[in-house]
């Protein structure tokens, strides 16, 4: 749907900076699963466009490392220890946020496990659990406790960051295709019900990106050469071919998309 007005003044100035845009100045933005690959890439990338960063993992020396990465750019960066599958310290992660920033603007929901690989029939309960307990509930209950933080600083943006098994499941990962489905459909359940506060909600898929994450994928020829046999762009993605995505989706440039999923597969899925 769209519409053409006679004489409606451009939206942006001649000769304005269209780069202020995606500038993250004065924002507070979380990083979680922060410290490598994609959620590293991710939280750099912010961080450069002007946001200061609180990013987590489940281990200290990732966490002590990735910031003083960023640090060593003359970043404001904090890091905190936080297992995005237990809930009480989701709530920590958005509570201490606000301790150290005085607010909470952007949430990038990265962190994600996958500790099986194979047939549904070989899944068991506690790895169900465990999926859904970091991919699933951890976003929504970081989400919903800095919910109330993004409406008094006027809204926000959540980036939810899911998989292309979200929308067509993997081979041997079915119950992380579950997972990363279920994600989408929160990501459209709060851009549904929380647009009237200013906050938007957005998702990334990301096909075969080169990550620790993911070796065990890219590491095998059999599938890299499937996967590459198979998109128009024939190379494996690298954690910056999301983190572009990612700074667009929390930045003003993207202030009138919500409740959208946006590829980042080098067009396997198209």
């Amino acid at each position: 749907m769209s519409s053409h007005h006679e004489g409606h003044e451009p939206l942006t100035p001649p000769g304005a900076d269209v780069s202020s845009r995606f500038r993250l100045d004065g924002k507070v933005a979380i990083v979680t699963g922060g410290t490598r690959g994609i959620g590293l890439s991710v939280a750099c990338t912010l961080a450069r466009a002007g946001a200061r960063v609180m990013l987590s993992s489940r281990k200290a020396d990732h966490v002590d490392s990735a910031v003083r990465a960023l640090r060593a750019e003359g970043h404001e960066v904090q890091g905190l220890v936080a297992n995005m599958g237990k809930p009480r310290e989701a709530h920590e992660l958005a509570a201490r946020t606000v301790e150290h920033f005085d607010g909470i603007d952007i949430i990038v929901n990265n962190a994600a496990t996958n500790p099986i690989f194979g047939p549904l029939q070989q899944a068991t309960a506690d790895a169900f659990d465990k999926i859904f307990d970091v991919n699933v509930k951890g976003p929504f209950e970081l989400c919903k406790t800095a919910h109330a933080v993004m409406v008094e600083r006027g809204g926000g943006a959540i980036v939810n960051v899911s998989s292309i098994g979200g929308i067509t499941p993997e081979a041997g990962l079915g119950l992380y295709s579950m997972s990363k489905s279920a994600l989408i459909s929160l990501t459209k359940v709060m851009a549904q019900e929380w647009g009237a506060d200013g906050i938007r909600a957005n998702a990334i898929c990301p096909g075969l990106i080169r990550t620790r994450f993911s070796a065990a994928l890219w590491q095998d020829g059999d599938i890299a050469d499937k996967v590459l046999g198979h998109q128009p762009i024939r190379r494996i993605g690298v954690p910056d071919d999301v983190a572009g995505l990612a700074l667009f989706l929390a930045s003003d440039a993207s202030a009138y998309c919500t409740g959208a999923v946006y590829m980042v597969d080098g067009g396997y899925l198209a």
